[in-house]
């Protein structure tokens, strides 16, 4: 039976996102990949953990389903309700996206949920976030399946977020905030690869973390962000991909936020180190608290700031 999601009796929830942990085969940098989830999950006692993709390296695996249940076994052995979007090399061997979603399926603690089979990739999913009193929705997640790579022959580089995906999201922020009074559900969204306005708001707006690499966006800008500016639901984004950039900026009231890369098994940089986001809900407030928790245990609550060129400090 699928987990509810519920508020605590002292009106919070925590999400814990780990993301890019290119789990491979069970060597010393998966160990060490389950430890830094081990302390996390211990610190944190989150409510929800969100794997923001690149779960596996699929290529690099011997049985990649395999490989799969042995990164999610952490959170799934302890009892913690989690969800899984898919990100570029989760699917590149051996396996395909509907057969991984399946093993995302077998677990008891997976509240993700297949989508449906007529829209672009898999896992497109909303989960709510209920008041455990009167059993209403109070916020809602959004999951989104971001691709992999282009499909058009003449456009080299990463997928984009398409349009049945974007049409289905307005159409279920529209009916949640009907069935809301008209009212929409404050919202997050989680996906692997960053939307083009994460490049953006780097650029032109307050930004608090670190980049230490080119934002790794696809080369066209579907329309994923404008419609969540319409549809006035989303307050908060949540992608990985990039596993030296960690900072978050808002555009247009969304914070654009970085997860902090949590794998072993790949590049990363000398003094940066893995980690994971942490995400605070409060059940009355439309926004949410957020920082990063690293694997020594340091917290980072307050990131530095980064000025683009021309606004003074």
């Amino acid at each position: 039976m699928k987990q509810t999601l519920n508020y605590r009796e002292d009106g919070t929830f925590t999400i814990v996102q780990f993301t890019d942990l290119h789990w491979q085969n069970g060597e010393p940098g998966d160990i060490l990949t389950r430890m830094l989830m081990e302390r996390v999950l211990d610190a944190e006692s989150p409510d929800l953990v969100v794997f923001t993709g690149d779960v596996i390296y699929s290529k690099d695996c011997v049985d990649p389903r395999q490989s799969f249940r042995d990164a999610v076994k952490t959170v799934d052995g302890r009892g913690i309700p989690w969800a899984a979007v898919f990100g570029n090399h989760d699917t590149e061997h051996l396996v395909s996206r509907g057969e991984l979603m399946n093993v995302q399926l077998e677990h008891a603690f997976c509240v993700g949920e297949a989508g449906l089979p007529e829209l672009s990739g898999a896992g497109n999913a909303v989960l709510f976030v209920h008041d455990p009193e009167s059993g209403k929705p109070v916020n809602a997640l959004y999951l989104f399946d971001s691709g992999s790579y282009s499909e058009l022959p003449h456009l080299i580089g990463y997928q984009w977020i398409q349009r049945d995906q974007i049409n289905w999201y307005a159409a279920q922020s529209a009916a949640i905030a009907a069935a809301n009074g008209g009212e929409p559900l404050p919202s997050l969204a989680f996906f692997h690869i960053p939307l083009p306005e994460y490049k953006q708001v780097w650029k032109k707006e307050l930004c608090f973390g670190s980049k230490h690499e080119g934002v790794a966006c696809p080369p066209v800008n579907s329309g994923l962000f404008a419609a969540m500016v319409e549809m006035g639901d989303v307050v908060g984004t949540f992608c990985g991909h990039d596993h030296v950039n960690d900072y978050w900026g808002a555009l247009h009231d969304i914070r654009l936020c970085y997860g902090r890369a949590t794998g072993y098994q790949t590049y990363g940089r000398e003094g940066f180190q893995r980690g994971a986001r942490v995400i605070k809900l409060q059940r009355d407030a439309r926004d949410f608290a957020t920082y990063v928790r690293l694997d020594d245990g340091h917290v980072i609550r307050e990131p530095k700031e980064h000025y683009p060129k021309g606004m003074e400090a």
